[in-house]
């Protein structure tokens, strides 16, 4: 319910992940009987995890090593893997530039121009090593580079920007047709992201196979702090997925509704789930890895803008392999790690058989959720208390 703000002035209440708590079940499940897989038109996923499509996070490497382990990897086609047959200097310039100089400096790098050729060669890698391969593209080159990614072998076709609607305005250049595009792609097409009912809705009309949901959540984004726009993970996946409820009712056609950003945590991802996703987008945790490139630091997809950075780079480190971050053994107490052993514990606990029944966990407004009782953690700065 909106509340007045000042005169003549409403804002509804939104919610973000650390206000809310998940209500356990009357029955409980084994978690190894549980079902997470994660379907995308005719492709199923035994995990519904995606590593964003963020040069510190996924190269060729990393998308290889993620499809290994049952998950999704997008690759940027806006990043520095199409713009260097060898990326590996480029990444190791970024890591050792002082926080003052980053920015600036990949802002430089990216001046350097897409090399259409590193489209297939990249693809084609990871598609030789036996992974499936997904990669995203802004708006604007969607059409000429999903023409080039689909003749390559690509698996599936990711349209990315900070917000994406149906109905874009501009004089300048060619405005993508969502509708036509989608009906031209042989592989399922996700595009994001958003954060509204009515947006959503018009994107699963156009065609989409799959919806990404949040803007500027993402612990390497400045969107919210630069231009202002943003709408907390809870309720903006909740609004989302009521779309998705109400276009499959009407057309029979079930659109993936995938979180993307602000979930650090397990507990975050269970969250995500239980407010209405089927799989979640995350940067941070894979960022960790020993196998992202890179080297322990995370940056932006809006880091590089030439004229208005939303992004920054930032320190995350390094804390274990893909395989500790996704299935465990777990190291750290934080809830950082074995982030499918987390979901699956919690899918046990609440009862829940599928990712669909998790939806209809019951939730509560918690905002007491991660202080509760933790004055020893919160003085000794370990666990929760971080």
């Amino acid at each position: 319910m909106a509340e007045f703000i000042g005169k003549d002035r409403k804002a509804r209440r939104a919610y973000g992940f650390d206000e809310i708590a998940l209500v356990p079940g009357e029955v409980t499940i084994n978690p190894e009987e549980v079902d997470i897989r994660f379907k995308l038109r005719d492709k199923v996923f035994e995990i519904p995890f995606l590593a964003s499509a963020m040069d510190g996070v996924v190269d060729p490497e990393f998308a290889i090593a993620m499809g290994k382990l049952g998950g999704i990897a997008v690759l940027n086609l806006e990043g520095i893997y199409v713009r260097y047959d060898d990326y590996q200097t480029i990444l190791a310039d970024i890591a050792k530039a002082t926080p003052e100089d980053a920015t600036a400096l990949v802002q430089k790098l990216y001046e350097e121009p897409i090399k259409e050729n590193l489209i297939s060669k990249r693809i084609e890698t990871i598609k030789k090593a036996g992974s499936r391969c997904v990669v995203s593209a802004i708006p604007q080159k969607a059409e000429r580079y999903g023409k080039i990614a689909q003749e390559a072998g690509v698996d599936c076709f990711v349209v990315q920007s900070t917000v994406t609607t149906v109905k874009h305005i501009s004089t300048s250049y060619q405005v993508v047709d969502f509708k036509k595009f989608c009906k031209s792609m042989k592989v399922p097409v996700i595009l994001g992201n958003c954060v509204t009912y009515k947006v959503a809705l018009d994107l699963m009309e156009a065609g989409c196979d799959g919806i990404l949901v949040g803007i500027g959540p993402g612990s390497a984004c400045t969107t919210r702090g630069v231009l202002g726009l943003g709408v907390p993970q809870v309720t903006s996946i909740a609004d989302c997925a009521s779309a998705r409820e109400f276009y499959h009712k009407k057309t029979g056609r079930y659109v993936a509704i995938i979180g993307d950003g602000g979930m650090s945590t397990g507990g975050d991802v269970c969250k995500a789930f239980a407010c209405g996703a089927d799989a979640v987008m995350v940067g941070s945790a894979f960022a960790r890895t020993k196998e992202a490139p890179g080297k322990g630091f995370h940056w932006g997809m809006a880091t590089p803008h030439a004229n208005l950075p939303r992004g920054t780079r930032i320190r995350v480190g390094t804390t274990g392999s893909l395989e500790e971050i996704l299935y465990g053994p777990a190291r750290l107490d934080d809830g950082t790690q074995n982030l499918v052993g987390a979901l699956r514990t919690c899918m046990g606990n609440v009862g829940a058989q599928n990712i669909r029944e998790l939806q209809l966990t019951e939730l509560v407004i918690a905002p007491a959720i991660r202080t509760e009782g933790k004055l020893f953690q919160a003085a000794q700065r370990v666990g929760m208390g971080k």
